[in-house]
């Protein structure tokens, strides 16, 4: 008599249901998900030993049945097991046993066998993101060592404002990848909290095993602790979606200035020939495509968080196919922009070079010391801040009419200009020149986290220590999933070769 795998439904799934649906599932599972079912199985048959539901020499003959499973297979017999990868490994391990084993999966579920898998998917991968941030965050800080004194305009409101570095503005772009770091690990700290196996289809399972036992074999720290959240709970899928909608909505910002720096107007940075492009009609034109590649990659991220969302909003909090299959259907496509978003992002950061003559041509053609003498009139004249405000912008706008380069100030039009508010200047020439001198601009900045080169060497200093704290958490979680998959994986060998003697 054939094996059935159900008694409630007589016929297979339909044709055109099975093409659109189950068949993709399927492969997507197969391609992704197989080894770790695998793992699972492993972890199932330790615990059902312990817990004395299988014998030791069962257990044995389902390992060694395990082991002879072959992908191809599992494919050719999806139709006959309603396509369904869990009842398609099921089946294909019984095939391999001499003897059938009764209690094998007795007391289980597809359920929280699926979430088990899919969540070690999602750990598996997102260790592999939070490796790639780990390596842009350092290109761009070794790059900003080389900048700490180079000088350029810093923008507010899209005006020139401030003189500020290379390296200044760097950090702050590692600064973002350094805080998307630790979003990632608290991330991946709670899905290491949260193994689901053990919760059953959803309220649990008749047979005492130990959850704490499955969770650590699979590399987690703890059981959920709840079975119908083991099941109907996708938090992880929004933490992911979470972390990266922030790394790319701040990069896409970063991505903007670096495209305007790049256009002809500017002419801040430059790229290798390699990573140029150009016009098709406008033969003078030399254009930066990857940045407009790579900014256009955020929104992606940013659109599966959104379907992340969508996908579980108004649904009803238990084991869905529609929030365990759909609404992580583009899980593995958020996962390869990302990849590829880091590759492109690699590609600038490495080679990205900024043009230090035009940028200090820049610095010299505008008022950047308005702030400075705001501060000194306040400072030296006794003259209240927001009137030495008034002060300072009358002094920059009556240079810029009388023709005045920000290098040729006159301390006569500050007097002048002082004297009708009724206060005395007692700013010097010499004083009132070195507030718009280029080269001091970035030392006249003294506190933590400005542009002083100093505090900028001191932030690089910080962010190498706080990466070094967050790769030590990283290498601690990812370290030991390793070690518990891999003690598994010698578990099934030792026993295995015990039987086959």
């Amino acid at each position: 008599m054939k094996t059935q795998v159900t008694g409630r439904v007589k016929k297979a799934p339909h044709d055109t249901y099975t093409a659109a649906v189950l068949y993709p599932q399927f492969e997507y599972e197969l391609e992704n998900y197989t080894e770790h079912y695998i793992h699972i199985e492993k972890a199932l048959l330790q615990s059902y030993e312990k817990a004395n539901i299988l014998s030791k020499d069962e257990v044995r003959s389902l390992l060694q049945a395990i082991d002879r499973i072959e992908r191809d297979a599992l494919l050719q017999n999806s139709k006959e097991n309603l396509t369904d990868i869990a009842l398609t490994l099921e089946r294909a391990i019984e095939k391999q046993l001499e003897q059938p084993v009764v209690k094998w999966h007795i007391d289980r579920s597809r359920n929280d066998f699926q979430a088990c898998a899919q969540l070690m998917f999602a750990r598996e991968q997102w260790m592999h993101l939070i490796e790639r941030v780990e390596i842009l965050r350092d290109v761009i800080l070794d790059k900003a060592k080389t900048y700490d004194s180079v000088i350029m305009p810093g923008y507010t409101h899209f005006q020139s404002a401030q003189i500020i570095s290379v390296a200044f503005y760097l950090t702050a772009v590692s600064k973002h990848l350094l805080e998307t770091e630790k979003r990632m690990l608290g991330a991946l700290e709670s899905m290491n909290r949260y193994c689901p196996l053990g919760s059953g289809a959803m309220s649990g399972q008749e047979y005492p095993v130990d959850n704490l036992q499955l969770a650590n074999a699979l590399g987690f720290s703890s059981y959920i602790g709840h079975a119908l959240s083991g099941v109907a709970s996708r938090d992880w899928l929004l933490d992911i979606g979470s972390c990266l909608t922030f790394f790319a909505n701040n990069m896409s910002r970063f991505l903007t200035d670096l495209m305007n720096w790049g256009s002809s107007e500017y002419q801040f940075i430059d790229f290798p020939d390699e990573l140029a492009g150009i016009s098709s009609s406008m033969p003078q034109k030399r254009n930066f495509p990857i940045l407009e590649r790579a900014r256009g990659k955020t929104s992606h991220l940013i659109t599966y968080h959104v379907d992340f969302l969508l996908g579980q909003r108004n649904t009803a909090y238990s084991n869905l196919v529609e929030v365990s299959k759909e609404s992580s259907k583009n899980l593995l496509s958020l996962f390869n922009e990302t990849h590829v978003l880091f590759d492109l992002l690699m590609l600038v950061f490495e080679n990205i070079s900024f043009q230090k003559e035009k940028m200090q041509q820049c610095c010299t053609k505008d008022y950047y010391g308005g702030f400075s003498l705001a501060n000194r009139i306040t400072e030296k004249s006794g003259i209240p801040y927001r009137q030495a405000q008034v002060i300072a912008g009358r002094f920059i706008t009556q240079s810029i009419q009388a023709g005045h380069s920000p290098q040729h100030v006159s301390v006569e039009t500050l007097q002048e200009i002082c004297h009708e508010y009724g206060f005395e200047n007692q700013i010097t020439q010499q004083e009132l020149q070195a507030l718009f001198a280029v080269h001091s601009a970035l030392t006249m900045k003294r506190s933590t986290g400005s542009t002083n080169p100093d505090a900028v060497k001191d932030m690089i200093a910080l962010q190498m220590q706080e990466a070094a704290q967050c790769k030590q958490v990283f290498n601690g979680i990812s370290t030991e999933v390793k070690r518990r998959l891999e003690e598994l994986d010698r578990w099934m060998m030792s026993e295995g070769k015990e039987y086959s003697r």
